[in-house]
């Protein structure tokens, strides 16, 4: 299951240096695992996650193997997309070729300037809380557009078509005062309708607050207090340094770590922006340990375990028979595969079990 982010903002934000970044990890990553492509604009970052390399240590020693097996994380796909101007939704600037690749992406990353240059002119920057509003504003009025296009159905319309209608009436409100798409107060099933539309300010969004070096160590209080005034989960907001991310990029992992230290963080704002993209999208990742490889596989919150093993190869889903399922930590603890059946701790799920962040499992298939 891929996941696609898009990178946007407003001119000399810091968008192209926080992508830079973002390909120098790319390009680490790849050298270790030759089926990352590698783009212009786009990379393919792995999803940090430690439990990968626990794993590896106890599949090569319960296995007995001479050498520790691959690891292979979970990704996602940042895509550089053009810088926006106010006027994109009337195809002013870059507006066509931004509006075209962000229909592409599943979420968005916007990107404000929260730090201080006198070096870099604040070209339509205003405050970092203005910039998403004039993003958002450009985004909701390109779906206005969209919405205006669409025809009210008569005389023996389906009931479908009919539902579909109502949706885009609960929506046109909100586009018409600057407001996205997902503050609509929608059920399931106008969800799904909804999804049809292809709206921009209906995607999950991210918001990158790009600071001074001498800020990080403010990074939650600074999320937090953003937050509260864009009105969106903390979850949602991230502070980080493109600056000092290009940097570290540079760096190898002793001489990136004292950096950190130096600047009174412990990790990369990378690695937290990578994992709150992931979450975003309300993704988890189930892992499996052998000795080909050690995998964690990305899977949307609520699957079950057959529509699970479907994500490794579909013939897994259409022949499967059950899941053997053991949490992490037991895998950890008593040493894999072996050790946990013996302690009764491995659990024979069936079909409709609903997957859990971390369970470690072996599918069973039929002939």
């Amino acid at each position: 299951m891929s996941l696609s982010v898009g990178i946007v903002g407003l001119p000399n934000v810091g968008k192209s240096t926080l992508f830079n970044a973002l390909l120098r990890k790319q390009l680490a990553y790849a050298a270790n695992f030759p089926f990352a492509t590698i783009e212009p604009n786009i990379g393919v970052v792995p999803v940090p996650d430690e439990r990968l390399s626990k794993l590896a240590e106890i599949v090569k020693v319960s296995e007995g193997m001479s050498h520790l097996p691959p690891e292979v994380p979970a990704t996602v796909e940042f895509v550089d997309i053009a810088g926006l101007i106010a006027g994109a939704h009337k195809r002013e600037g870059l507006g066509n070729k931004f509006l075209s690749h962000i229909r592409e992406t599943d979420a968005i990353c916007h990107v404000v300037r929260a730090f201080e240059d006198s070096g870099i002119v604040k070209e339509g920057a205003v405050s970092p809380i203005e910039d998403l509003k004039t993003i958002e504003m450009e985004l909701a009025l390109a779906d206005l557009e969209t919405i205006e296009k669409q025809k009210e159905p008569k005389g023996a319309a389906s009931k479908e078509e009919r539902a579909r209608w109502e949706v885009i009436q609960k929506i046109k409100p909100l586009l018409e005062k600057g407001n996205p798409a997902r503050n609509a107060v929608l059920n399931q099933e106008e969800k799904a309708l909804a999804k049809q539309l292809s709206l921009l300010t209906s995607k999950p969004i991210l918001i990158v607050l790009n600071t001074d070096e001498d800020r990080l160590k403010e990074s939650e209080r600074l999320e937090i207090e953003f937050a509260l005034k864009a009105d969106v989960s903390q979850d949602q907001v991230v502070a980080i340094c493109a600056k000092v991310e290009e940097q570290l990029s540079e760096l190898d992992g002793k001489e990136a770590q004292e950096y950190l230290e130096a600047l009174g963080v412990t990790k990369p704002g990378l690695n937290r922006l990578i994992k709150k993209a992931f979450s975003t999208l309300g993704l988890i990742t189930f892992l499996t340990a052998g000795e080909k490889e050690v995998r964690a596989w990305t899977i949307h919150v609520g699957i079950d375990a057959q529509h699970a093993a479907g994500v490794i190869h579909t013939d897994f889903e259409k022949k499967f028979i059950k899941a053997d399922v053991v949490g992490f930590d037991d895998f950890i603890d008593f040493g894999g595969w072996k050790n946990c059946r013996e302690k009764g701790k491995v659990r024979s799920e069936g079909k409709l079990y609903l997957m859990k962040d971390g369970d470690v499992v072996e599918f069973k298939i039929g002939t």
